[in-house]
């Protein structure tokens, strides 16, 4: 897959491969009308947007933060809602697992519920998506930026701190097709759900910001 695109960096950094670490920048196309975004990986960010590159550099150049941070800094990102008319909702960590064979380790029950706040939001940013439940959990699975596979966990209070999200991460790695992997953001500052998709062994691979159509 040609790397100068999002699919081709999100394929190398599934397999461990990433750009070289040499502080500069890459401007690729909107992988869809509905995903811009920043991808931030080691000392190398990707824009994706069908903006024109030229402004792309020429604003991030007019940032007061430091070189490797300002395509993560709130004036790049703030000028970047501006230009488009979209909204960041937040950076996230942007980690990825690779499939498992066999059963989920839990007896997930498939369901069609579309009204469910999870899956209400996962329409919205994923297509083909599936979701099931356990006692206590929701498990969300669906194609997203670039086609990628991505997962969504969410475990009931009263469930918590008996392992059912680590359990629910890993059964998405077990639902996946041949060859695939599956991503999984987390919002930085909550450490209960890092340390969980980390204990089901999704690795972390850089920060993400969407920029998503108001």
């Amino acid at each position: 897959m040609d790397e100068q695109t999002l699919a081709g960096f999100l394929d190398n950094a599934a397999r461990g491969v990433f750009p070289p670490p040499d502080g500069t920048l890459t401007v690729v196309p909107q992988p869809s009308e509905r995903d811009a975004g920043v991808l931030a990986f080691s000392a190398h960010a990707v824009v994706f947007t069908d903006e024109d590159p030229a402004w792309v550099h020429e604003t991030l150049a007019g940032t007061a933060a430091d070189p490797l941070a300002a395509p993560m800094s709130p004036a790049f990102l703030s000028a970047f809602e501006q230009r488009t008319g979209r909204a960041v909702n937040t950076i996230d960590l942007l980690t990825v697992a690779g499939r498992l064979p066999g059963q989920p380790p839990l007896a997930l029950r498939e369901i069609e519920d579309r009204e469910h706040p999870r899956i209400v939001r996962a329409l919205r940013y994923r297509e083909g998506v599936r979701a099931w439940t356990v006692p206590g959990g929701l498990l969300v699975l669906g194609r997203a930026v670039a086609g990628r596979w991505e997962a969504a966990i969410e475990v009931d209070p009263q469930a918590q701190g008996q392992g059912l999200g680590r359990a629910l991460a890993l059964s998405a790695r077990h639902l996946l097709p041949e060859g695939e992997a599956v991503w999984a953001q987390q919002a930085p500052g909550n450490a209960t759900s890092v340390r969980t998709f980390q204990a089901a062994g999704y690795r972390p691979v850089g920060a993400e910001a969407l920029l998503v159509k108001l």
